[in-house]
């Protein structure tokens, strides 16, 4: 086997290394009954990303502008997060976006209902804050938090 073909299946990744052995894996969230692209398809890392970018800069803004009086580092963070957790609580919780995800045009719905519970989003929340349930990602691209939460995030 040429080490070019070695090479391209590991930077690939093992999705596509089983869609070569045959696999038939289908499209990210085919198996939530959800459309493969469009209005109602999973939502894409690189949005999803985006809207993170957008939230946490508001946070970090309000969290120095009033809470800090000025960003001094370590301090301005923590509050940071703070102020990330009570925005994603009170919006996820309620109206299902926060305003980086309004802003990239995504919704967070549960799988069963397609509506988000004040308590499904605390627990979509604390997840989210604690940042590695963030980083392990099904086939379907849903992080763990949203697992566990029973939701999905989605394109509006």
């Amino acid at each position: 086997m040429d080490n070019r073909q070695v090479i391209g299946s590991w930077l690939s990744g093992p999705r596509a290394a089983l869609e070569e052995a045959g696999a038939d894996l289908g499209y990210r969230g085919e198996q939530l009954g959800l459309p493969e692209d469009g209005p109602g398809s999973i939502a894409r890392p690189g949005r999803r990303l985006g809207a993170l970018a957008v939230d946490w800069g508001l946070c970090a803004l309000v969290a120095s502008g009033l809470i800090t009086n000025g960003f001094d580092g370590q301090t301005t963070s923590n509050w940071t997060l703070l102020v990330f957790f009570v925005l994603s609580v009170l919006t996820v919780g309620t109206l299902g976006f926060t305003p980086g995800k309004r802003l990239f045009r995504l919704r967070v719905v549960a799988v069963d209902s397609g509506q988000v519970q004040p308590l499904r989003g605390l627990v979509r929340s604390a997840l989210l804050c604690l940042a590695l349930p963030a980083l392990v990602w099904d086939r379907d691209g849903r992080g763990l938090h949203d697992r566990l939460a029973r939701t999905v995030e989605v394109r509006i």
